[in-house]
């Protein structure tokens, strides 16, 4: 209570970031400004974290995430907050934010709360935990024996969704699966929108030709809800009706697995939603040999053609745009020393150095020669159910991923595959799970279980008609929503 006014301030419950998801947590200034909570409570290297509560907040058609817990990725600026994109010299170097960019704004107009920001790896590149995560300790993954890497670059964000039912929503990027790896084994929905959808002012960079925001969360419903909000701008249509034809890429063909009886139960009952609908295997690099445009050769694949495309876009844009003028001004404020840089996004920075700037215009020639190419053969639009079918493939199969396995030095993440489709074609790639699989830890030495997700592609702009899919699927009960902890559908309990 003000002692002058007598006015009653908004209470927050505070908690202990025990996951390491969050860099630090926020409270609104009330001038359109945050600041970082000053609150504290125990915690062994826990930033607090305050949640205000939701009696707070009526949803309206003007406020529909009013009361919404948003936390957000360390890329976005927040005004009066630093970013610090994973990188502590960054973060020391710059100045706080001086403007909240749109993405972020949207879901502030709209009612979200944000609680805080959240752990990305380093410059949003692949880091796997726990060695290339050199700056910051990567964040803890609740599920399984809570010793699994958490995946990245959206590490914060999926790991926070995966332990914390005070938290209901997070905001990502993904360039190259940074948002679908988390969701695949943090066990929630997630989506790659299709590309372009919102402005990414405010944001840092990895390759404008390929970054995208979008969210992860446990509520189907808020996922829809959110996008709604986040792409108003981008004029999508939402769509009732649904394509007729699932393609599946790299489906089990038996129920050898627990992990794929649960696919294939999923997809026989995805099939009976849709009226029976028509089921066949996707090949794209036998649908490339006998379809491939006349403008490349004839012995060009899939795998020749794009090899270099994604390396070349993340380094070659990247770089110039965030890494150079960070050692420069690094180097012009400390006597010339350069600043530490972890080691995935220093080998990938070095080696796309090694290309001339040349390459770079190759490369987008080769993304744009595989989009028309995909959205013209593979996958096309349909005015009625937006799409002439669903693409499905396996995102996650419960195998276990430590973080406490010693790895080989840092590769760079050439050539082409299956998740590679949506960051090249521009469509979206939205991560459903499915279900869990038991699998034996060598942590607990007990049974736990993982994730099964699928993922769900369609054209660019048919974001909606997916997430309408997803929902009422939801509500048919073919897909159940996940909680937090070590189980998806458990008690909540997290092991430490």
């Amino acid at each position: 209570m003000n002692p002058v006014t007598g006015d009653v301030f908004e209470a927050y419950l505070l908690y202990s970031d025990v996951m390491g998801s969050f860099t630090e947590g926020l409270i609104s200034s009330g001038d359109g400004s945050y600041a970082s909570l000053s609150a504290a409570i125990q915690g062994v290297t826990s930033v607090t974290i305050g949640v205000p509560s939701r009696l707070y907040y009526t949803k309206t058609d003007k406020k529909p995430l009013a009361g919404v817990r948003l936390g957000v990725k360390d890329i976005y600026d927040i005004k009066g907050v630093k970013t610090g994109c994973g990188n502590r010299a960054y973060y020391d170097l710059y100045p706080a934010a001086d403007a909240t960019g749109p993405a972020v704004q949207s879901l502030i107009d709209a009612g979200a709360i944000i609680v805080g920001k959240m752990k990305t790896s380093q410059f949003a590149n692949g880091e796997t935990a726990t060695a290339d995560w050199v700056d910051y300790h990567s964040p803890y993954n609740a599920r399984g024996d809570g010793y699994q890497d958490p995946s990245s670059s959206s590490s914060g964000p999926g790991s926070g969704i995966g332990a914390y039912p005070w938290l209901d929503l997070a905001l990502g990027s993904d360039t190259g699966g940074s948002i679908r790896n988390p969701s695949q084994v943090n066990g929630c929905f997630g989506n790659r929108p299709s590309w372009d959808l919102v402005p990414l002012d405010g944001v840092m960079p990895m390759s404008p030709a390929l970054d995208t925001a979008g969210f992860l969360t446990r509520d189907a419903k808020l996922l829809q809800t959110a996008s709604e909000v986040m792409y108003a701008g981008a004029g999508l249509k939402s769509y009732t009706k649904y394509p007729k034809t699932i393609k599946t890429i790299d489906f089990p063909e038996t129920a050898s697995t627990e992990a794929n009886a649960i696919v294939l139960d999923f997809l026989a009952k995805l099939t009976s939603f849709l009226g029976g609908a028509n089921i066949s295997a996707l090949d794209y690099d036998a649908l490339w040999e006998s379809t491939k445009p006349s403008t490349v050769s004839a012995d060009e694949t899939l795998n020749t053609l794009l090899n270099l495309t994604y390396p070349i876009l993340i380094t070659k844009q990247q770089y110039p745009l965030i890494g150079e003028p960070l050692i420069a001004d690094y180097a012009a404020a400390n006597a010339g020393r350069r600043p530490f840089i972890n080691p995935v996004p220093l080998s990938r920075w070095t080696w796309g150095t090694g290309y001339p700037d040349s390459q770079l215009d190759a490369e987008l020639e080769k993304k744009e020669i595989f989009t028309a190419w995909w959205n013209s053969t593979v996958q096309v639009a349909d005015p009625e159910t937006c799409s002439d079918s669903l693409i499905l493939y396996v995102g996650a199969a419960a195998y276990p991923n430590y973080r406490n396995t010693y790895r080989s030095v840092p590769g760079i993440p050439m050539g082409f595959g299956t998740s590679r489709i949506g960051n090249l074609a521009g469509v979206p790639d939205i991560v459903v799970p499915i279900g869990e699989a038991a699998y034996n830890s060598t942590i607990t030495l007990q049974q736990e279980y993982l994730p099964v997700a699928i993922d769900i592609i369609a054209p660019h702009g048919c974001d909606l008609m997916v997430l309408n899919l997803i929902n009422d699927l939801v509500a048919e009960g073919i897909v159940k929503e996940p909680v937090t902890g070590s189980s998806m559908y458990g008690d909540g309990t997290t092991y430490y």
